[in-house]
């Protein structure tokens, strides 16, 4: 299974995630559950290197404010032509 720190973002918005993009971040958040959906930032290389495994759809762990929470990814928004990620929606398992 596969571990990811998450940090919790606080701006939102396209000029705040536009600033994330450009520090190698990308936007996402997690919902589901019994619990309030949470916006967080994800470090792109680390998450987008463990994509093309078939194992990573079926369910992952994020580590956010140290409390893990387990994930699957729900919906992913990719750049038109480049090899990057825009945004994730994860699901509460």
């Amino acid at each position: 299974m596969f571990k990811f720190e998450a940090e919790v973002r606080t701006e939102k918005g396209k000029g705040a995630s536009r600033r994330l993009r450009h520090q190698k971040k990308f936007p996402a958040i997690v919902y589901g559950g019994n619990q309030e959906p949470v916006s967080i930032a994800l470090d792109h290389p680390v998450v987008v290197n463990q994509m093309d495994k078939p194992e990573f759809y079926e369910g992952i762990i994020l580590v956010i404010d140290g409390q893990e929470v387990k994930v699957k990814p729900q919906d992913i928004q990719r750049h038109a032509f480049k090899p990057k990620v825009e945004h994730m929606d994860f699901i509460r398992i």
